[in-house]
């Protein structure tokens, strides 16, 4: 791999590194370290599974996170079971470092402005426990639905996926949250082992103009971030020009920052591809936070209290609030016959994208980004996707299966990972329905729930959307 890298790279490490320079270059044509984080919000200090994951994956503890674990690349994680179930996001360790240091807490705003694929979105709403708003942005169409489905397997209930441009979102948006990371576009010289197509994109002229776009997205999360709030930057790649230079620099342009703390990753010293953290913090009086516990549940008879208070207008732009509560009022005659344990959708209101309903995820207290917000704005996801809407009929969401808990449904057919009925449902067959399952009800393995099945006549019809069915 060393052989491939360009001479203007080397010679840039050999300056930046000195001596140490020699052990970087040879850590190219090391093994690379595979990593796994699991997802606090379907993972809850089980020893016994904890158990039967550091068995079946060979996991190792990755240092700077708690819930981060090496693992043998050969068990393939990915292909088991849990990794559809949500329970672990694969994840290279060392890009797990920067949402540890931006420190999310439950109740906050958050905004993480350039989020595909989805590991630190994921990292971020585990640490927030289902409480506050995450809104996780990707510019990109087809990277910003490969985001929303990340978000949906994990069971994040309290995100919005938009897909817009920075400078959307800053006029739209600004001093609005406790919390911004910035994972940004970069000239990925920490993905190189790992794809050489990184380096045939590399060139001294491709650092400068990512340099320059990285400026520029900064500039606009400068904009949204509270004062007091908290900003993480970070890169896949090692120049300065891309790392210290630019945080330098923008430090001048807006001196109200300043830098709490920066750390590196490199893949000569730690098992990791590498990776480079700014901690920025900006000055003025620091947010409250507001603890968002007593979430309101959907079978409560009450069908006006939604988010822990009652509401008087909610909904999509130019949809009366009377047609969404004849929606709710669908959806809370569906959950009482097959999820009599309830739903813990948190404050929020409902509202209409074509005829798929969905839950706006608020704080304790109202908004901040209420429907009216979203108008003419790019959204893949905005919120918790509740169901269809069909002619007096709910048809319940993918997304609404993996954010419950499977003891919540009327019924449950949970499973072991190796058995033969976890891989028909995964390819999408039908199941054969236990004794007193009938209507709608959840498949699991282990209780962790994978998709929604409906029984009648002893069988079970396999509800898991095609895109996500296997079929080897």
């Amino acid at each position: 791999m060393r052989q491939l890298l360009p001479e203007a790279y080397i010679h840039n490490m050999q300056s930046m590194l000195g001596p140490d320079a020699e052990r970087f270059l040879e850590s190219y044509d090391a093994p690379r370290a595979y990593g796994l984080r699991l997802n606090p919000l379907k993972y809850t200090s089980n020893k016994e599974l904890l158990s039967i994951l550091e068995k079946q994956f060979r996991l190792e503890p990755i240092p700077w996170c708690s819930t981060g674990f090496y693992y043998d690349e050969s068990t393939s994680p990915g292909k088991h079971p849990y990794y559809a179930a949500g329970l672990y996001y694969i994840q290279e360790p060392s890009a797990m470092t920067s949402a540890e240091l931006l420190d999310p807490q439950p109740g906050e705003v958050i905004l993480d402005l350039a989020a595909a694929p989805g590991g630190k979105t994921t990292q971020i709403a585990g640490k927030m426990a289902g409480q506050g708003v995450l809104v996780a942005n990707e510019i990109h169409p087809a990277r910003a639905q490969i985001l929303s489905e990340n978000v949906e397997r994990a069971g994040i209930a309290n995100a919005i996926v938009t897909n817009a441009p920075p400078d959307e979102l800053s006029r739209r948006f600004p001093s609005m949250f406790d919390r911004i990371m910035l994972d940004a576009p970069c000239s990925g010289e920490g993905m190189f082992r790992k794809d050489e197509g990184a380096i045939a994109e590399w060139s001294e002229s491709h650092v400068v103009m990512c340099a320059a776009r990285q400026a520029d997205i900064l500039d606009h999360a400068a904009i949204m971030l509270k004062p007091g709030g908290r900003l993480v930057y970070s890169t896949c790649t090692f120049n300065r020009a891309e790392n210290e230079n630019t945080i330098e620099a923008f430090c001048q342009r807006h001196p109200q920052f300043s830098v709490v703390q920066t750390e590196r990753v490199w893949p000569h010293i730690s098992r990791g591809e590498g990776h480079f953290v700014a901690v920025l913090s900006k000055a003025g009086e620091v947010p409250d936070t507001v603890s968002a516990g007593n979430n309101a549940r959907v079978h409560e008879s009450d069908g006006a209290r939604l988010g822990g208070r009652r509401r008087t207008q909610a909904g999509a732009p130019g949809r009366p609030s009377a047609s969404l509560a004849a929606d709710m009022a669908l959806l809370r005659g569906f959950t009482d016959a097959t999820l009599p344990g309830g739903i813990a959708l948190g404050p929020g209101e409902p509202l209409r994208f074509g005829d798929a309903l969905y839950w706006l995820p608020h704080t304790i207290g109202g908004g901040p980004i209420q429907a009216g917000d979203l108008t003419g704005l790019k959204v893949a996801r905005p919120g918790l996707h509740l169901g269809d809407v069909r002619k007096n009929r709910i048809e319940p969401a993918h997304a609404l299966a993996l954010s419950v808990h499977a003891d919540a449904a009327a019924w449950v057919q949970t499973y072991r990972p190796e058995a033969p009925e976890i891989a028909a449902f995964l390819r999408g067959e039908t199941l054969p329905a236990e004794e007193g399952s009938a209507g709608w009800g959840l498949v699991a393995v282990d209780g962790l729930p994978l998709g929604w099945g409906k029984a009648s006549g002893g069988q079970i019809k396999n509800h898991l959307p095609k895109g996500l069915r296997r079929f080897k």
